[in-house]
């Protein structure tokens, strides 16, 4: 523990923001990311527990009260060196994940958390910044050849993983570029696409080879993947949005919220969208359905776009400002979150119940809605929603953006060509070993576990690599988060 009285005497202090006026205007990082010393001022008032349910708060085990106590006393390589050991991309997961670790850090209890995930970034782009990050092409090889379908957070944890036990391992994306949801699904604003593209590069260089534009299933059939390959890994996420399907859904002007960011990223990167494809928002009335990151994220493209107004509504209550006695410390709470796109511009309701489209022309131009209440329980001690009476209104729309979250992976293709056992929730069953229902076919990530942070996706990635690695050796030396 570095400064005995750290927490005492500091106070959390985040990082700023960028002016509102001025993030606006493009899609650069909104955040103005802290100097090193700030960061090592931040990092003395971690308490080095003695039971730091940090720890257990965080889904891949990050060793945070030892790093931060590494880079509070200078020692910037020993830190990096200690992150790494848990985190195949913390560069990424210092800029988006939510941050569990923070609910869960024990100065929580009765003050501000520590910055986790901010030190977390500070850490990793030292490193980058002071070239302790260097490849390792001359990891001797075990002749296995291992297949990784999807190259989002777990299909690129689970590689880097295999590849550092020795296996030759190819990554296969459909998309054109290399990076599944934190390319196309995440706006630049929170996640600028060099830094991605930085640990590519890496990772390319480790001898890891990726195939992009090329759909497995359609391009190469599941059968030459198990012929040409000792082990397939399936990280294809969880790609089936969760409809709305109520009267006027056929109406134009109503997207999915993963359709709105991927091309809005892709005109980003300066790809031409087809005119009729095109879905902007400029001088529109912006409808976003769903409470939740992605609906936040579609404010912030909204916005940047030029949108008249916004509006984002969800048809749960308000979440509370604090926690609750059903979550107390140190669960994860269920309390209201305002993101930087928030603070932008946007409308904001709960309790919000969406009863139908209104169009004219084939083009939507309201919706009718109506407020909701939860009470009572039902058999499986679940709040009842009810209607309130008399409450309909209606909201003027010219485009709806559909942020309801996601179902399960495409049950069509790859899934069905294998046959592969499904969930009651329509996700691939695995065994306790990540092993689907064919044998040498394993999975990891949303499509194993459902729809799910980026750090359970790393975590999922992590562990399944340890038991590809163990079926294909009898045993294995990769860590098992």
């Amino acid at each position: 523990m570095g400064k005995i009285n750290g927490f005492l005497e500091i106070q959390r202090e985040s990082s700023k923001l960028r002016p509102s006026e001025e993030r606006i205007k493009d899609y650069k990082d909104v955040i103005v990311h802290r100097n090193d010393d700030k960061s090592r001022e931040q990092a003395a008032r971690c308490m080095d527990c003695g039971t730091p349910f940090c720890h257990w708060g965080c889904p891949i085990g990050n060793f945070i009260p030892e790093w931060n106590d590494l880079m509070f006393n200078n020692q910037w390589q020993k830190a990096y060196e200690l992150l790494s050991a848990t985190n195949n991309l913390s560069e990424i997961t210092g800029r988006i994940c939510p941050a569990p670790c923070e609910h869960s850090c024990v100065l929580s209890i009765n003050d501000d958390a520590i910055t986790i995930r901010e030190n977390e970034l500070a850490v990793i782009e030292h490193a980058f910044k002071s070239g302790f990050i260097k490849a390792n092409p001359n990891i001797k090889s075990t002749g296995k050849k291992i297949a990784v379908v999807g190259s989002g957070p777990a299909g690129l944890a689970t590689a880097d993983q295999l590849n550092k036990a020795g296996h030759r391992v190819t990554v296969f994306e459909r998309d054109k570029k290399i990076g599944g949801i934190l390319r196309y699904g995440i706006p630049d604003f929170k996640l600028e696409k060099d830094i991605l593209d930085r640990r590519l590069k890496l990772m390319k260089k480790e001898n890891i080879e990726f195939k992009a534009n090329t759909f497995v299933g359609v391009d190469i059939t599941a059968g030459e993947l198990q012929k040409n390959f000792d082990a397939i890994c399936l990280a294809c996420g969880c790609r089936v949005p969760r409809d709305l399907k109520i009267q006027g859904r056929e109406l134009k002007g109503i997207h999915f919220a993963m359709d709105f960011l991927m091309q809005s990223n892709k005109r980003v990167w300066g790809e031409k969208i087809a005119k009729e494809e095109l879905i902007d928002a400029k001088d529109k009335e912006v409808i976003v359905i769903g409470g939740g990151d992605t609906g936040a994220d579609c404010v912030g493209v909204a916005k940047r776009q030029g949108a008249k107004c916004i509006t984002q509504i969800e048809i749960l209550e308000k979440p509370p400002e604090c926690r609750t006695k059903n979550e107390p410390w140190p669960y994860y709470p269920s309390i209201l979150k305002s993101s930087s796109s928030h603070e932008e511009g946007c409308e904001r309701h709960w309790s919000v119940l969406t009863k139908r489209f209104i169009g004219k022309e084939g083009k939507v131009q309201k919706l009718q809605c109506s407020k909701v209440e939860f009470s009572g329980s039902n058999e499986k001690s679940c709040a009842v929603m009810k209607e309130i009476e008399a409450s309909e209104f209606e909201i003027n729309a010219d485009l709806v953006i559909l942020a309801a979250g996601f179902l399960h992976p495409e049950p069509k293709g790859l899934v069905g060509d294998l046959n592969l056992e499904l969930t009651e929730f329509g996700n691939v069953k695995t065994d306790e070993n990540f092993m689907t229902s064919k044998e040498g076919i394993f999975s990891a990530g949303d499509m194993r576990r459902g729809q799910s942070l980026i750090v359970w996706a790393i975590s999922e990635g992590r562990k399944t690599a340890h038991h590809i690695d163990k079926y294909l050796m009898g045993k294995s030396n990769l860590p098992v988060m």
